[in-house]
């Protein structure tokens, strides 16, 4: 596996790992403080945590302009942290208001629909999808379906999934703008601005709609920590550097795990034991992204 198969796939697979694990952390979170309030923190907190992170490497560089050198480089970094973090913000909102009308299992699954939503959408950027790939999603979508959707519990969408549905367009529309601009700028640098455009865009929801005291957010602030460290600095970084020499199709697949990782994080840490309905799942996942990974050179366009 070459040094650039090696990013698209172990990245994208860390990135999941992270984002599964951080799932009890948001739901814990949404006892607290509202959405606007919790996105507008972890961003906060994902923003700084790179910030630093560019200075502290600008100066062992001896970078004089740590986001870019001016002209057309500095142009395609704002405009394209912008784009990519107004797409977030809206992705983020409506999943976690979605969460508040449906249960997890379903939201994680309408969520990870971007796996389908993603090559969809390429082809109206000419982007080829090898029929491996493709039958990598068909599993993939089978393996979310057994991993979050339990029939007992009935299937019917409701507010909350329409919402959660709208936050998988979105999140679609983040990946596709991160392929095209991730191209043109610093990966780390253009990570930084789409969360600080994510907190600036959350923190004027919740000064329109929310009302969150400081014991709230002394009580959250763990949860907040952590997945904006984790979830939102380290995780969204990564998925940026993978898709810089990476194929979008092939890194959303491998971050649809982010549900196998949920549901395994959950059986170790809360112990929930695994149904034969989530196993199968699991098997599926895992056997979705290795049919994606079997001809490489067939799924880059």
């Amino acid at each position: 596996m070459g040094r650039r198969n090696i990013k698209q796939v172990v990245l994208p697979l860390i990135t999941a790992f992270i984002w599964g694990s951080a799932i009890v952390a948001q739901s814990i979170s949404t006892n607290y403080i509202g959405t606007f309030t919790f996105n507008a923190a972890r961003s906060l907190v994902g923003a700084v945590s790179l910030l630093l992170f560019i200075i502290i490497r600008g100066r062992f560089r001896k970078e004089s302009a740590p986001f870019g050198k001016g002209g057309e480089e500095t142009r395609n970094l704002i405009k394209g942290g912008i784009c990519c973090g107004a797409f977030l913000a809206l992705a983020v909102v409506l999943q976690n208001q979605g969460l508040r009308y449906t249960g997890a299992g379903k939201a994680a699954f309408i969520t990870a629909m971007y796996v389908v939503l993603v090559p969809v959408s390429g082809l109206f950027f000419r982007r080829k999808v090898a029929p491996l790939l493709w039958a990598g999603i068909l599993f993939a979508v089978a393996g979310l379906y057994f991993l979050c959707i339990d029939p007992a519990e009935g299937a019917a969408f409701n507010k909350g999934d329409i919402l959660v549905l709208m936050s998988s367009f979105a999140f679609t529309a983040q990946i596709l703008a991160i392929d095209h601009f991730v191209k043109k700028a610093d990966s780390i640098c253009l990570s930084c601005i789409q969360f600080a455009t994510v907190f600036l865009l959350c923190t004027a929801g919740a000064l329109l709609f929310e009302d969150t005291s400081m014991p709230q957010l002394q009580q959250s602030l763990p949860y907040i920590l952590y997945v904006g460290i984790f979830s939102s600095a380290v995780a969204y970084t990564l998925q940026t550097v993978a898709q810089k020499d990476g194929n979008p199709v092939v890194v959303s697949l491998i971050l649809s795990l982010e549900s196998f990782f949920a549901v395994l994080v959950s059986a170790v840490v809360l112990q929930e034991r695994l149904s034969i309905r989530e196993v199968t799942g699991c098997v599926l996942m895992m056997a979705a992204t290795v049919l994606s990974q079997l001809k490489p050179d067939q799924t880059q366009s």
